[in-house]
């Protein structure tokens, strides 16, 4: 492993495109690796040991292709399981979680909606992430599968089927200040949103936070790569290889 070697992102199906696109718009000349376990998806609704037993199986892939970093571009599964691969993995493991702390920062006393999986919401690490801002702050639980399933079943073009898996979401927001988008499937909704939302209601995720963190990283242990900027694309459904490209090319266009 040296700084040419690619960064591993992984996801548990296609959200994590939107944190791909965030890391290489910030470092346009690392290589990376992307694997989406569609076959698999969603993951919300799996159990804390099945998702360990994915998750574990997709690193070791990684590890096999000599990455110097891993990124869980999935709320779910760092909620899972990044503790636990951290201990195993000898390399940095950069996890997501709800930006819930940003959107409490703005404001001492606003109403939050976070929109997430189930999973993501009844976890003991966003449990814990809530209680540090709960006293001074309204915060909803807001569990949004139907825009994972949307995004997965390329069905962003429906616009009848995600103006009205929005409207859901927004009807159990309870006009909050803001809304976090807590799964990285959520930011393909971000521009759809806005339009439907007045400009005083803020839109926070946590792509550009995680995207900072790796160059961070890699600028700490001279792991920058100044050369690359290629993308291998891998899913565990080898057909979703051309709507992941797809994917990508819609958030490139929305930068």
């Amino acid at each position: 492993m040296d700084k040419t070697s690619p960064i591993g992102v992984f996801d548990s199906g296609l959200g994590g495109i939107s944190v791909l696109a965030e890391i290489h718009k910030q470092l346009p000349h690392e290589d990376l690796l992307y694997i989406g376990d569609s076959i698999h998806n969603p993951y919300g609704t799996k159990s804390e040991e099945e998702l360990l037993s994915l998750c574990l199986a997709i690193c070791d892939e990684l590890m096999e292709a000599n990455v110097k970093m891993i990124v869980i571009a999935c709320n779910t599964a760092t909620s899972a399981c990044v503790n636990t691969l951290r201990k195993k993995y000898p390399i940095d493991i950069v996890g997501m979680e709800p930006a819930l702390k940003v959107a409490a920062d703005q404001d001492p006393k606003q109403s939050i909606a976070v929109w997430a999986t189930d999973f993501t919401l009844k976890e003991k690490k966003f449990a814990d992430l809530m209680d540090r801002f709960k006293d001074s702050h309204t915060i909803y639980k807001v569990p949004s599968p139907q825009l994972v399933r949307l995004v997965e079943e390329d069905r962003l073009s429906d616009e009848e089927a995600v103006d009205q898996a929005l409207e859901d979401s927004l009807a159990r927001s309870h006009q909050a200040d803001s809304i976090v988008l807590g799964c990285t499937h959520f930011v393909f909704y971000k521009e759809h949103l806005k339009k439907k939302l007045p400009d005083t209601i803020s839109i926070l995720d946590g792509n550009e936070g995680t995207a900072h963190h790796v160059r961070y990283l890699l600028e700490e242990k001279g792991l920058l790569n100044c050369e690359g900027g290629s993308i291998e694309w891998r899913n565990t459904m080898p057909e979703k290889i051309e709507q992941s490209k797809q994917l990508y090319q819609r958030m490139e266009e929305s930068q």
